[in-house]
């Protein structure tokens, strides 16, 4: 089965990373939520896809002097703790980990394990040592990465970091990538994908889950 994942929720409908896109991702029958997290300097994640908030670097900024930022839609910008509070508790959560120090690994998980359903939470990033971190301090949590080329050995990074999951930008995506992948038992994540015909396409290939802008199409393909 191809999952729905909400690239930043509803992203093509709501502000992208808020509660609002959350919210709409699920009633359009997604059943994963995609978000991106960076770590303020005094260690809260927050859902924020750029490191930069209103001039202020997020790793080098508190909280206190962030939260009053309110999106595009009138909403604050929710902590990662906010978000997963508001997702509901039957979708998947797929946490994009923007950047992290090593002296926040813990304290992210712990935020993870927080939430109202820890089992169905997972991370991934581009930076595939966070994704080895992660996963040397807890040897349950799924995890992924992120790639956006197409190596000669594709699979290397995620087998070296322990990642059960590749998310392989869309157009890099091919029926060998995924039956090379599907016999480590690795499953492929496409993002992101909008073009319903090459929603289908990429569903003939048997992908795992389709990231996506826009949730209600996919579904429609899907069926």
């Amino acid at each position: 089965m191809t999952l729905v994942v909400a690239h930043r929720g509803a992203s093509a409908y709501e502000v992208e990373n808020s509660l609002s896109a959350f919210r709409l991702a699920h009633a359009m029958g997604a059943e994963g939520i995609e978000l991106d997290v960076h770590v303020t300097a005094d260690g809260v994640p927050i859902v924020h896809h750029d490191p930069v908030v209103d001039g202020h670097p997020i790793w080098h900024t508190p909280w206190p002097a962030l939260e009053e930022h309110t999106l595009s839609n009138g909403e604050s910008m929710p902590t990662l703790a906010e978000a997963l509070e508001a997702i509901d508790p039957s979708l998947q959560v797929f946490v994009e980990v923007k950047s992290l120090s090593p002296r926040d690994d813990v304290n992210l998980l712990s935020v993870i394990d927080r939430g109202p359903a820890p089992s169905q939470y997972q991370v991934h990033a581009f930076d595939h040592r966070i994704v080895r971190r992660l996963r040397a301090h807890r040897p349950t949590l799924e995890a992924g990465v992120l790639s956006a080329s197409y190596p000669v050995r594709p699979l290397a990074a995620a087998l070296e970091a322990g990642a059960a999951v590749l998310w392989q930008e869309e157009t890099l995506v091919d029926g060998d990538l995924i039956d090379l992948a599907h016999a480590e038992q690795i499953q492929v994540f496409a993002w992101t994908v909008d073009d319903r015909a090459r929603m289908q396409v990429l569903s003939s290939l048997g992908i795992d889950a389709l990231c996506t802008n826009r949730p209600d199409v996919a579904r429609e393909v899907l069926g």
